[in-house]
């Protein structure tokens, strides 16, 4: 059975790419569109981790980064939900179009 190669990696790194840009680009509401930068940064991290693999082998080494890189997500994840909450209290919506109360 034949084994994924570093071009079926960055092939799917570009389409997780592809649909968070798709998602940030379309969706209106703030958790969608926090949803796709998520994915975004996901395929940044599944790069690091192909490029490591190939380039390294089994050294654990190269996964420092995405997981770097995952921590830094999940703390601007916990920032930017404490922020909706907040904007979802005093609005009750989450629309983008309405949603201008952060720039008075």
């Amino acid at each position: 059975m034949n084994t994924p190669g570093l071009n079926h990696f960055l092939i799917l790194s570009a389409l997780l790419f592809c649909i968070g840009i798709y998602g940030l680009l379309t969706r209106r509401n703030l958790i969608a569109m926090l949803m796709s930068v998520e994915i975004i940064l996901n395929a940044g991290a599944l790069n690091f981790v192909a490029f490591h693999h190939f380039r390294h082998g089994g050294e654990p080494g190269g996964v420092v980064f995405p997981l770097f890189i995952i921590a830094v997500a999940a703390a601007e994840a916990a920032v930017v939900l404490a922020i909706l909450i907040a904007l979802y209290r005093h609005k009750k919506d989450l629309d983008v179009e309405t949603s201008d109360t952060l720039k008075h």
